[in-house]
Order: C-alpha cells, then sequence, then structure tokens
C-alpha cells in the first residue's frame, strides 16, 4: 500500500486516482501528524510525501520515519512544487527521501518510478523475511544440536566452525580450538579439512583426547554439507562416542578368534575320527558278514538235505530270513557311512541314469507287471553313482510299496525352475531341477513324512513289506550332499509323490542352501 500525504484534497484525489488507475492500493493524510500516526500502525511500501504543509512540513515527517526502527526501510519521494531549488532538494535527500520530484510531474515519470520503488521494497521485505526465517531455522538447528548427548557443531563452507555444543568443551578449552587426538595421528582440524575438500558426506573415526585428563576415547564422526542451489554453504557434525563398542568389537574380536581356532583344532580331530570309522565300517562290514555267510550257508545246506522234523525246518527258515535281512542292513548302513566321504561333481545325465536302473530292475518290474513312464530329466552337475543309488532307492520304493493284486504305476518327471520352491512354476534356463516319483502305491499318513527320511523309521510291518528303513534316510542324505531338498505328498492309499529340487550347477549360490526356510514354507 502507498501513503500519500498532502494538505490539499485536489492534490491527493489527483495522486490517488493516477495511482489506483495504475493497480496501486493507496490511503492518505493531510498532515505530518496524521501521517506518523499511520506508519505506525501500517505496513507501507511507499510513501509519496508533500513538502510544504502546516504543522510539521514534508522535511520534519522524513526525519521522523525514517529515525523509528519500524520505518526507517520505507521509500519515500518528495513532491513539491515551490521548493524547487537545489538546496531544499539537497535537504530532501538529506532528510531520508530516495527521489526528490517537482510539480508539474509528468504521470507516466511518476509511475515509473513508484513501480521501481514499489518493487525495491518487496525484494527488501522478501529479504528480511527470508533473513528472519534463516535466523530462526540457525536458532531452532542451535538448540537442536544443543540438546544432543554427542558432540555437535556448524562450520561454514570453508570449514571453519561457527557453533559448537555444550559436549565440545569436554574435549576442548575454546570453540576455536580443536579437540587434540591420539598421538601419531593426524591432527583434527587438518583431518577435518582434508575430509570436507571433497565436498561430499563425511564419516570417520577419530582418538580424542578429553581435555583435563590423558584418557582418550573413539568417536565416529560425520558430517553432512547444506546445499543451496547446488552450492555448499554450511556443514553440520557430530561427535558420536564409540568407544563402548570399540571396545566390545575388540572382545568379540579375539572371542571370534579364539573359537575359530578351537573349531579349527576340532574340525581336524573330526576328520581324522571320520576317517577312523570309515574304516572301521569296511572291516566291521567285512567282519559281519562273514558269519552271515557262514549262518546262511549251513542253514541252507541243512534245509536242502532235510532236517530232522518239520519245527527244525521252520526255524532254519527263520534264520536264513533274518540272516538275509541283517545281511541288507549291513550293506545299507555302509552305503549310508560312505555318503560321507568327498565326491567329485560332474555333468550328469538323469535320464541315463535311470534308464540303467530300469534296465537293473527288470525282473521286479515285471514280475509285478509294472507300467513305468519316464519323462525328459535335465542334465546337472552330480555324482553319478549317488543320483544312482538315489533313484535306485525311490524306484525300487516304489516298486516294494504297491498294493496287492494291483500294476504299479510309476511316473519319473523333470522340469527346470528358476526359484528353489518345490510349487516353482517351470522355467526353461532356470538354475534348478525339480524332480518327481509318483506312484498308486500304498500311500502314508502326510503326518509322519518328516520321520520317513530318518534312519530306521519304518511305517508299515516288517511281515507286509521287507526293508531296514534307511533307503528314504539315504535319499535325504544323497539330496543335502548335493545342497538339494526332498520331500514327499501322499495320502494313505492313495499313492505318493517325492519331489526333489537339485541345483543345475553345483556353483557358490547353491553352497548356501536355504533349506530352514524353505523347508518350513513347502514341506
Amino acid at each position: 500500500m502507498i501513503l500519500i500525504v498532502d494538505d490539499k484534497p485536489e492534490n491527493i484525489f489527483s495522486l490517488k486516482s493516477i495511482l489506483e488507475l495504475n493497480g496501486f492500493n493507496t490511503d492518505t493524510a493531510f498532515s505530518g501528524e496524521e501521517a506518523l500516526k499511520k506508519v505506525l500502525k501500517q505496513e507501507y511500501a511507499l510513501v509519496i510525501l508533500d513538502v510544504q504543509m502546516p504543522g510539521m512540513d514534508g522535511y520534519e515527517v522524513a526525519d521522523a520515519i525514517t529515525g523509528l526502527n519500524k520505518t526507517k526501510d520505507i521509500p519515500i519521494i518528495f513532491l513539491s512544487a515551490v521548493n524547487t531549488h537545489k538546496k531544499f532538494i539537497t535537504k530532501g535527500f538529506e532528510s531520508g527521501a530516495v527521489d526528490y520530484l517537482t510539480k508539474p510531474v509528468d504521470p507516466d515519470i511518476l509511475i515509473l518510478k513508484v513501480r521501481n520503488f514499489y518493487r525495491f521494497y518487496e525484494k527488501t521485505h522478501a529479504l528480511k523475511e527470508a533473513e528472519k526465517a534463516l535466523k530462526d531455522t540457525v536458532h531452532e538447528l542451535h538448540t537442536t544440536l544443543e540438546s544432543l548427548p554427542q558432540i555437535a557443531f556448524t562450520a561454514d563452507r570453508d570449514g571453519r566452525i561457527e557453533f559448537v555444543n555444550r559436549q565440545w568443551f569436554l574435549y576442548a578449552s575454546s570453540k576455536d580450538e580443536f579437540p587434540k587426538t591420539a598421538p601419531g595421528e593426524k591432527p583434527l582440524q587438518e583431518l577435518w579439512l582434508q575430509k570436507i575438500a571433497a565436498g561430499k558426506e563425511v564419516e570417520t573415526e577419530v582418538n580424542l583426547k578429553l581435555a583435563d585428563s590423558e584418557v582418550y576415547q573413539y568417536h565416529l564422526l560425520r558430517a553432512s554439507p547444506i546445499l543451496l542451489n547446488g552450492i555448499i554453504t554450511k556443514w553440520v557434525g557430530s561427535f558420536t562416542n564409540i568407544q563402548e563398542q570399540k571396545e566390545l568389537n575388540e572382545t568379540l574380536e579375539r572371542k571370534v578368534a579364539e573359537r575359530t581356532r578351537e573349531l579349527l583344532e576340532i574340525n581336524r580331530e573330526l576328520e581324522i575320527t571320520n576317517h577312523d570309522l570309515q574304516q572301521f565300517s569296511f572291516v566291521a562290514s567285512h567282519d559281519l558278514k562273514e558269519p552271515l555267510r557262514k549262518i546262511q550257508f549251513y542253514a541252507n545246506m541243512i534245509q536242502e538235505k532235510g532236517g530232522p522234523d518239520e519245527s527244525t525246518n521252520k526255524h532254519l527258515t527263520k534264520i536264513v530270513h533274518a540272516s538275509g535281512r541283517m545281511s541288507k542292513l549291513i550293506s545299507d548302513l555302509l552305503s549310508f557311512a560312505r555318503l560321507s566321504q568327498a565326491d567329485v561333481f560332474e555333468r550328469t545325465d538323469l535320464n541315463l541314469i535311470v534308464n540303467e536302473i530300469l534296465q537293473d530292475l527288470e525282473l521286479p518290474i515285471e514280475e509285478k507287471k509294472a507300467h513305468i513312464t519316464l519323462g525328459d530329466l535335465p542334465v546337472i552337475e552330480a555324482v553319478p553313482a549317488l543320483m544312482r543309488q538315489l533313484f535306485q532307492n525311490m524306484i525300487g520304493n516304489a516298486l516294494k510299496f504297491s498294493k496287492p493284486g494291483i500294476s504299479p504305476v510309476i511316473t519319473v518327471t523333470g522340469a527346470r525352475v528358476h526359484q528353489p520352491y518345490f510349487d516353482s512354476a517351470a522355467a526353461a534356463n532356470g538354475p534348478y531341477c525339480r524332480i518327481s516319483v509318483m506312484d498308486n502305491g500304498i500311500g502314508f499318513d502326510e503326518k509322519y513324512k518328516d520321520k520317513i527320511f530318518t534312519l530306521f523309521q519304518r511305517l508299515n510291518a516288517r511281515e507286509e513289506y521287507d526293508g531296514t528303513g534307511i533307503g528314504l534316510a539315504i535319499a535325504k542324505k544323497i539330496t543335502d550332499k548335493h545342497n538339494g531338498l526332498i520331500t514327499a505328498v501322499s495320502k494313505k492309499g492313495e499313492g505318493a509323490n517325492f519331489i526333489i529340487l537339485l541345483p543345475v550347477q553345483q556353483d557358490h549360490l547353491h553352497r548356501n542352501k536355504h533349506s530352514t526356510v524353505l523347508n518350513s514354507q513347502h514341506t
């Protein structure tokens, strides 16, 4: 708003009309005294002031306006028809005016000057508001930093410290003095200037000395640049005491190193023990099988010659069957023990493996009139002998646990998948393969599916279905050895579907197995 001050109504009316036609809001005062009262109550962008007025003249009014803090920055334009001499113009400028116009005034020139001073006032006002907001922000920042338990500070764009909180003085005697670092370490001020030279976030550890002590404590120095239009104007930083954390880390590192040495020693001892156990299992299996062979041999001889009576022949038959089961049990245990040995992975065509197994099982397949469908299986990195044993056990189980009087139907399929999940969608070049061995046999209750892969677990009586209870445990261990997973889906009396997930390549990703998560989600 523009204030027009003149004692003549006709002058005020003329100026008011010109200004309002050009979009300016105006206010009027008919004396210097009235003008002063108004500028103290209302904010004006410009004052157009007549020089000659009764009471206070224009110069006195200008002196009063520019002498007050609240009004000193309001631009004043003198307008006079009488006092046109140079000395009056000079006096007008001395009393604080920004311009001195003499009448008659060209309206276009007047509007041009008014518009320029009006813009100047707006910019000055905006600058003051911005300065006030900046001061408020700085005050708020300083208040926040003062409340922090860490050492906190601000610095100008060149790194000169401007503000520090009270925590700073635990390590330095003044704002201008940087805390001392440990002997042999770079002085903090030099380090600080070096770090901010890049104009990026600063994060580094420093060892600072307490001001009145010889104690040094580790701190983490963090500082961030404050940008304005992409230019750094200030730095805000802090020192966080990490002494306790540092000591805990050092203690932990010592304990980890000690524990690592202990584990290496234990591992070495386990390797020796494992080697001894393997040697023992080979010797024991040979030594145990030798008397079993003799028991079977002599029992068969006595049976062939005919026993003294029917009861004795029944006992001999039981001896032969029991010794046969024990021989099979020893062989299976030996196979399980051998899985602990290291093996070399190589490219293995699972189709060839399964076809060889079907040839080996040709006799029981014929006897049971089994129908076997073989899908296209992938080529993977594996241990061929173990893959042969895995499929031998899976297909052999499907034949063994078939329903009496019903021909077994066994389907072996494979697919590449992208994720190591049992229900993952097929993907032509997926890094995993999913193999399914499905049958129409007797099945089992799924509440036992976590047990069937452990040693000696049987869900059916030995009299009904022969076996040692080790076959699926061997399948599980072979799958684990290949960094894979195995599960089963079944219902009692409705067959079973054994699903195996194996990595196509045995790289480092597959050695970091996800079994715990996957089993909890998909088994």
